[in-house]
This record gives C-alpha cells, sequence and structure tokens, in this order.
C-alpha cells in the first residue's frame, strides 16, 4: 500500500509535535510519511514545493498569513501538482460548507486520530479521482483576502507583503511591483490585481497602480511642444516662425522613492481628491 506523503504547517511547534504522533498513532491501519514540518508561510512554501507532498496538514490561524491565503498561493504557484489541503483549525467559525462542497476537508483542534485518518483517507481519494474538481479549483473556489503577492524568483516562491508595495507598472507583459527595498517581476494581470485590492491601491494611469497610503503629494510637470504656426492656444513665438506650446501635467509624488508617476487626465479628479 502506498504511503501518503504528509507535510505539516503549524506556526506553533507543539502543535506540530501532536500532529506527528497521530499520524504515527494511526500507521497501522493508514499509511502515512512525514516528509516534513514548517512553523511560517515563507518556509512551507520553500518545503512544500520542493518536497512535493500528497497532503498538507494546514493551520489556519497564523501570524502574518492565514492557512487560507498561504492555500492560494500554493495553488497559484503548482497549479495541477497543489497537495490535497487539510485545514486544521481551533476555531469553529472556519469550519464552513465550502470546505465540504469544494472537496476540502478541515479538523478541530485538538485533533483526533480517527478524525485524521478519515480526513487523510478522504484527502488521497480526492487525488485519485479524476470525477473529482481538481484541488487547485478547489482552494480557489474558497474566499481569502490576499496580503501576499507571491514572486516566482530562482525557482523560489516570495511572498512579498502588500503593505510594502509602493507602485506597480504594467511593462509589456509582465507587472513590475516596486517596494522601498527592490523590485519584483509579477505574472498577474493589472486590471485584476486593482479589482481585488481597490480598497488599498488606485490607479493613476492605464499602466500604473499605487498604494494610496504611499501618495505623499502631487506636482504640476510642463513641458514645451513645438507646433505649426497655423495652431491655435497659448503659444510663444519662436524665431523660426513656429511656436512653442506649453502644456502641463500633473505625476504624483510617493513615499520611499524618487520615482514619479505620470496622472492620467481621467485619474486626476480621484488622485487630487486624495492628497487634500
Amino acid at each position: 500500500m502506498r504511503k501518503h506523503r504528509i507535510f505539516i504547517v503549524d506556526d506553533e511547534a507543539p502543535a506540530r509535535q501532536r500532529l506527528g504522533m497521530l499520524l504515527s498513532d494511526i500507521q497501522d491501519s493508514c499509511a502515512c510519511e512525514l516528509t516534513g514540518e514548517a512553523g511560517s508561510a515563507q518556509d512551507a512554501l520553500d518545503a512544500i514545493m520542493s518536497s512535493k507532498p500528497d497532503i498538507v496538514l494546514l493551520d489556519i490561524q497564523m501570524p502574518g498569513m492565514t492557512g487560507i491565503e498561504l492555500a492560494h498561493h500554493l495553488s497559484r504557484s503548482m497549479g495541477a501538482a497543489t497537495p490535497a489541503i487539510i485545514f486544521v483549525t481551533a476555531y469553529d467559525e472556519y469550519a464552513v460548507k465550502a470546505f465540504d462542497v469544494h472537496a476540502l476537508d478541515y479538523l478541530l483542534k485538538p485533533v483526533r486520530a480517527t478524525r485524521l485518518e478519515e480526513a487523510i483517507r478522504r484527502a488521497g481519494q480526492i487525488r485519485a479521482s479524476a470525477q473529482q474538481p481538481s484541488i487547485a479549483e478547489a482552494i480557489a473556489a474558497v474566499p481569502a483576502r490576499r496580503r501576499h503577492f507571491s514572486v516566482l524568483e530562482r525557482s523560489r516562491v516570495l511572498l512579498v507583503p502588500v503593505a510594502d508595495v509602493l507602485f506597480l507598472k504594467a511593462e509589456q507583459k509582465y507587472v513590475t511591483l516596486h517596494t522601498r527595498e527592490r523590485s519584483y517581476l509579477l505574472e498577474e494581470p493589472l486590471v485584476s490585481i486593482e479589482e481585488e485590492m481597490a480598497d488599498v491601491l488606485v490607479r493613476v494611469h492605464r499602466n500604473a497602480l499605487i498604494a494610496r497610503n504611499a501618495i505623499r503629494g502631487v506636482e504640476r510637470v510642463s513641458s514645451v511642444a513645438n507646433q505649426g504656426a497655423e495652431r491655435s492656444g497659448p503659444a510663444i513665438a519662436d524665431t523660426d516662425g513656429e511656436h512653442e506650446k506649453v502644456t502641463e501635467s500633473w505625476q504624483v509624488i510617493l513615499r520611499d522613492t524618487d520615482e514619479r508617476l505620470p496622472i492620467s487626465r481621467r485619474q486626476w479628479p480621484l488622485i487630487k481628491s486624495l492628497v487634500r
């Protein structure tokens, strides 16, 4: 009988130890292999992508990132290879019907051996059955408020807190995410990021979003362009008989960066209201 390869994620070491002991207790009736454990989301991402377990026992309430959000990052990073997720929680408010409806499972703490075995068997059946929705689709169906971006860099997934973002710019097929320290490349469309995070990010231009709390102010920028003599409008005659037309635009000033982002005419009223 093939062993279920299991990974444990919980920020509390005693909780991880207890789950490990329970896995040992059910070995005779449910063969399991513990492939590893982690106490933080970043460590979990690195280890799970490397070890590729069948099942993850994932604590929901962890500092900095909930287990539900971590499950979404695993799904985005691993796609069809995403392991089955069994959520573990001390709060029955999280034991929602969505977990059952979308082929996910949950365990309430303190976890009992018989319930753990049942959940593992069910998760194994889900992975083996082509009739069931994919694990990635199941995870996507469970709502989660993202507090981190997941960035693939040198075969590793990095977690970048949304709170650290200053601005994002669409450049060709990528979106560049900028923080105070550095920039990252995202493979997510700017429009979907805007829809998800409209309360913390605001569009200043069709190719740029900025963090609302990063706005320091705006500044006026003047530019001069040569216009033909027949053009009308405010102009200054030059010695060649042409005209130099002065145009004005606005840029947003952000904290912790010298970069200025242009504000489109369409977005100007909104950005102006944010700096009053």
